[in-house]
């Protein structure tokens, strides 16, 4: 009697199965080719003080925001938070059938930092049931905050005095220090050689958004850019989503890109786990 049921409970599990497929495979970034005919009103990261939290804190706010020139059938948002070059949180957000999308987090610092986020935005036109295309674009922000014993607590983009200035070299300096130990640890294990290597950290790829990578076509840097964020989404973002990495550990990313334009490469360490991703570069591709 009982195999009568079980028709039924395979159709149901089969039914939750491909529900959760697909509500995974909306939440990936996919590039697509990118379409000329659509773009973004505005993209938008910033970082802000809001002011003093008790006895040594600070609250600070994190906000990203994006609207397309019109609802598309998919839109998403990623932005990566680091803190003197540490990672210090990721946010993600995706939704149907809209034109804009709004991230907004508090959170609370501590001690004299430099704040920096970097984002994707991205949005999917489907032309029809065989025809996808995609728009772009990133944004960044940073912000140094002092947090001094003898001196209100102050923040700034740009140092207006010598006081700021002097905060920003030893944040700056402190900082390079630790990334460039790392990024050194990671071409050792993985046997680089950062000479045959354009060497970009990953929140300096905003300054690529309207200036193509070395030996690209504009067009070929930014088929590279989303490809990457495809690549990073998958291997970096998502990982570091996860509920288990609730308390991360993690530097910049360095981007590599091979000067003889076949491959570019990124190196990170997430939790403890040294990861190298390779991406083929156009020129290559045509190449073959």
């Amino acid at each position: 009697m009982w195999k009568k049921y079980i028709l039924p409970i395979i159709g149901g599990l089969l039914f939750v199965i491909t529900l959760y497929l697909i509500n995974m495979d909306k939440q990936a970034i996919s590039f697509f080719p990118l379409d000329d005919t659509h773009t973004f009103n505005y993209a938008d990261t910033k970082i802000s003080l809001i002011g003093e939290e008790g006895t040594n804190q600070y609250e600070m706010q994190w906000d990203v925001h994006s609207q397309s020139d019109t609802e598309l059938a998919m839109r998403q948002d990623v932005s990566l938070l680091f803190v003197n070059g540490r990672l210090k949180g990721v946010r993600s957000k995706w939704q149907q059938d809209t034109d804009k999308i709004d991230i907004k987090q508090n959170f609370i610092g501590q001690d004299s930092n430099h704040y920096e986020s970097i984002s994707f935005h991205q949005g999917e036109i489907h032309i029809d049931d065989n025809t996808i295309r995609s728009i772009q674009r990133m944004s960044h922000d940073d912000l140094y905050v002092i947090d001094s014993p003898s001196e209100p607590i102050a923040s700034f983009k740009e140092p207006a005095n010598e006081y700021e200035k002097e905060w920003k070299e030893v944040l700056k300096r402190t900082s390079n220090q630790q990334l460039i130990y790392q990024w050194q640890q990671l071409m050792y294990y993985f046997n680089v050689d950062s000479s045959d290597y354009y060497a970009i950290p990953l929140t300096n790829l905003i300054l690529y958004e309207d200036t193509p990578l070395p030996n690209m076509t504009k067009q070929e840097s930014n088929q590279v850019i989303g490809q990457l964020w495809e690549g990073l989404y998958k291997n970096y973002i998502i990982p570091a989503l996860d509920p288990p990495n609730d308390k991360l550990s993690s530097f910049v990313p360095i981007i590599l890109i091979d000067k003889e334009a076949k491959h570019l490469l990124v190196l990170f360490e997430l939790n403890g786990k040294k990861e190298q991703l390779i991406q083929r570069l156009p020129k290559a591709t045509l190449s073959d």
